[in-house]
């Protein structure tokens, strides 16, 4: 389709969030103020971030430009009087940078992924000093997983993706995985190789799904996607791209590697494909052969397609082989060269970014490829105590210092943080180092501020970073002032969940069993996760009394009712893995009095969860399945998109996907959620299991899949409005959890 002006603005006013209408500044930030390509950016990007961002108190910042330092880097000054502030960058997304640590230096704002606060004078002071630098120490500041699109928000709109760019921005970042639009591509590419746009777009999942299908790991699930919703997801996929570059930031797009509908061989003489067999019980794509000419053929479409739809990039993201696939009697050396081949012949400046996670990227590939033109975001940075020295792994390839935090979208608290103000210096300073960044990579987007805001920070800070000095700052600029209960809540924080370390190789913390397929002896939700609190529960609670002790005047904010939500969300969670075992030991002792009293207790735990989170927009399931339903253009549709993003939490597909360990695999502590089918099943559970004992005999089994996908299909009325107050919640889970189990 032909990438013009009245294309691109029809695209917007059919897409949720990205309507067509007249504006600027921050009204028009969220109705979607039309802009082609050629006009998209504004003459002052920074600026009208900040505006977004800060409203009038913006104007008293004054945006310029900045030459890179001697060796390249970006950096940014910040100077000027009160009331004036000049902040000076290398490019526009630099410049928030500066705005923001100038914001954190003088305690007047935080904007996160969870939680933001503004408290601006009327006449903003003069840095501290009177100057205030910084520098980034490492070239790529690389953000976004994978699965981002998925776990996050696949029906998000423009005004979420707007805000998100924006804190990126601030945050330093300057190359983010875009993935939204990808299918679009793909769409138009196999028309040109014999099949329909029916054809094509039965084989593309639907956006929930697509992360895994742009992996090669799965087609076709769970219905056949529209035009209509394609040519929505091109059109914000554009708007993306055109805002990062507006800013001075490289979008990561998908490059091509291989992927190819069934019966790729049979409508196209002379190909050669692979079959990938199977992956979790999906069917997964084909690969067709990088060594020979149609492979070349394919890739020069896809690259020429992608720049008519996006723009022509600088980083490209692949993974060959991508967990079980299969390379056949293709050689995986000559396989590589191919696809590098291709990528340089469209892009001959490109570089190929690719996933450091278990055997990922294969010694096959490092060995045949360009390593120079290659980065390798680094998963494992923080999980495996024995990965130490990557510049063997990969063979001198440039790599990022990565984490992956978080799986699955998990609501659980905590990371690595001791691991990173550690490593990551030391990696970058030793002798022959390739450590060229860093990679952000939590499977989802949106959670545990506290580890977003240090991360982000590690490339653009100089000397030693003291955790708890750092935590007592985080705490004074994100509540808006200093408070010994705030200073003792993250103290608690900082040695508990955020003071695990890689020795018990996990990167990510536990998640809680309220979320588990029921069973006495469960000891995960997701298959996958730890089996095992990552620090001892009783040293977290007393983070939610002090919390809860905070002075009155700095419990106005998003940012503190976020947190407190947090840990009181927390403290039930790690409830539940003390609970359990207690409960079953009643059940191994038949005691029915005590397994009834225990069970009552169970559901009552659950159920002030579902009160506790129903408090936070940010956590009800109804928004999620809301933003699904808003990109249907029917009824039919509508229901459609509900399951693909809803069956993603719960059964995650089929019943064979799911017994492979995928169900769950996304489960999080959301009101609906935990409300709906995490207490359908365990009340489902513990009335069988009291029968039983109260009838001597063998509990029934209970088919949960078919529980799960029931519930999934029909999940009844779901809340789209938050309701009670965090706080006198979160005392009656202080008050809740005092008394004794």
């Amino acid at each position: 389709m032909p990438w013009d002006r009245r294309t691109f603005l029809g695209l917007l006013a059919g897409a949720p969030g990205i309507a067509a209408v007249a504006g600027s500044g921050t009204a028009a930030a969220h109705t979607g103020a039309p802009r082609t390509p050629a006009s998209l950016a504004p003459s002052d990007p920074a600026a009208a971030a900040a505006r977004r961002l800060l409203g009038a108190r913006a104007d008293q910042f004054l945006f310029t430009s900045l030459a890179p330092d001697t060796e390249g880097r970006d950096r940014f000054a910040v100077s000027g009087r009160a009331g004036q502030i000049t902040i000076a960058g290398t490019n526009p997304a630099t410049q928030l940078a500066g705005l923001r640590r100038y914001l954190k230096q003088a305690g007047l704002a935080q904007f996160t992924w969870a939680g933001s606060r503004a408290g601006l004078p009327e006449r903003v002071p003069a840095p501290e000093g009177g100057r205030l630098e910084g520098r980034a120490d490492t070239p790529h500041r690389f953000v976004l997983n994978d699965t981002n699109d998925g776990y996050t928000g696949p029906y998000h709109d423009w005004a979420y993706w707007e805000r998100e760019i924006d804190l990126l921005a601030l945050h330093g970042f300057n190359e983010v995985l875009v993935y939204a639009g990808a299918d679009a591509v793909y769409q138009r590419l196999f028309q040109r190789y014999g099949y329909s746009d029916d054809e094509v777009r039965t084989w593309i999942p639907g956006p929930a799904h697509q992360p895994w299908w742009l992996l090669q790991n799965l087609s076709s699930f769970p219905e056949p996607v529209t035009a209509r919703l394609i040519e929505q997801r091109a059109a914000l996929g554009a708007r993306i791209v055109g805002r990062l570059r507006e800013l001075g930031m490289s979008p990561v797009l998908p490059g091509y590697f291989g992927t190819v509908p069934a019966g790729f061989a049979d409508r196209n003489p002379g190909a050669k494909t692979v079959p990938q067999g199977k992956w979790m019980g999906f069917a997964r794509p084909d690969w067709l052969d990088p060594r020979t000419d149609l492979f070349a053929e394919v890739a020069a479409a896809f690259y020429e397609i992608q720049e008519e739809l996006y723009g022509r990039g600088t980083l490209y993201k692949m993974d060959l082989l991508h967990e079980g696939g299969s390379a056949g009697n293709v050689p995986v050396g000559d396989a590589t060269r191919g696809v590098q081949r291709a990528l340089r012949a469209a892009r001959p400046d490109a570089v190929w970014v690719i996933l450091g996670w278990q055997k990922n990227p294969p010694k096959e590939v490092v060995a045949a490829a360009d390593r120079e033109a290659m980065l390798v975001v680094d998963g494992l940075s923080d999980r495996f105590p024995e990965v130490n020295d990557r510049e063997s792994d990969w063979q001198g390839t440039p790599y990022a210092f990565g984490s992956i935090w978080n799986f699955g979208g998990h609501t659980a608290l905590g990371a690595n943080t001791r691991d990173w103000v550690d490593l990551y210096p030391r990696w970058r300073d030793r002798s022959g180092s390739r450590l060229s960044g860093i990679a952000l990579m939590p499977e989802a987007a949106d959670n545990n501020p506290a580890a977003f805001e240090l991360f982000a920070e590690l490339p653009w800070t100089e000397g030693p970073v003291d955790l708890t000095d750092w935590f007592r700052e985080y705490a004074r600029v994100r509540y808006g002032g200093s408070d010994a209960h705030a200073e003792a809540a993250w103290d608690i924080l900082r040695t508990t969940a955020y003071g695990t370390r890689r020795d018990d190789r996990w990167s990510e913390p536990a998640d809680g069993l309220f979320g588990a397929r029921p069973a006495l002896d469960a000891v995960s939700a997701g298959k996958w996760s730890p089996k095992a609190l990552r620090y001892p529960a009783a040293s977290f609670e007393p983070a939610l009394d002090e919390l809860l002790s905070v002075r009155a005047e700095l419990r106005d904010s998003a940012t503190y009712r976020r947190d407190l939500l947090d840990v009181a969300r927390q403290a039930l969670a790690n409830r539940s893995r003390t609970l359990l075992p207690r409960l079953a030991a009643a059940y191994k002792a038949k005691n029915q009095a005590e397994f009834a009293r225990l069970g009552r207790r169970w559901i009552a735990l659950i159920d002030l969860l579902e009160q506790l989170v129903a408090t936070d927009e940010n956590h009800l399931l109804g928004r999620w399945v809301e933003s699904a339903r808003a990109w249907g253009g029917s009824a039919r549709e509508k229901n459609q998109l509900q399951y693909d993003a809803l069956s993603l939490l719960t059964t995650w597909g089929t019943r064979q996907g799911a017994d492979a360990g995928l169900r769950d695999y996304a489960n999080r502590e959301w009101s609906g959620l935990v409300g709906g089918l995490y207490r359908l099943r365990w009340s489902t559970y513990i009335d069988e299991l009291s029968a039983a004992l109260k009838e001597g005999r063998k509990p029934v089994a209970v088919d949960w899949f078919a529980l799960e996908d029931r519930w999934t299909r029909n999940p009844g009325t779901l809340a789209t409005q938050p309701r009670g107050q965090v706080h006198e919640v979160a005392e009656e889970v202080a008050r809740a959890l005092a008394r004794a189990d």
